[in-house]
């Protein structure tokens, strides 16, 4: 995938990801050529933006509201964990489904 077209990709995906300002920097495109030129392939960055969105929804209940996400590094943690992860596609579409139906409320 070009440089632009993962770029893209990876700030769509944040930009739309539950708990985050929606908004795209500087910095978050940035972030994004520099992951492009490690080599993160653009659906693990995706993944891993699902997996910390439904971790951030699926808290206790009664726990206090977490701050909205305002930087893509913020996901930096949670995309190098799901580099190494060993679930399959189909883990990543349940946690999808999950997410739309919380969020639909």
């Amino acid at each position: 995938m070009e440089r632009s077209e993962y770029v893209r990709r990876v700030l769509e995906a944040y930009r739309t990801t539950a708990g985050t300002s929606g908004a795209v920097r500087r910095a978050d495109r940035l972030l994004a050529a520099q992951l492009h030129e490690r080599g993160v392939p653009a659906e693990a960055v995706e993944n891993a933006l699902t997996v910390a969105a439904a971790r951030r929804l699926l808290r206790p209940a009664g726990a206090p509201p977490l701050a909205t996400v305002r930087s893509l590094a913020y996901f930096l943690p949670v995309i190098e964990e799901v580099l190494h992860l060993q679930a399959g596609p189909d883990y990543f579409r349940y946690l999808r489904s999950k997410l739309q139906r919380l969020t639909a409320k």
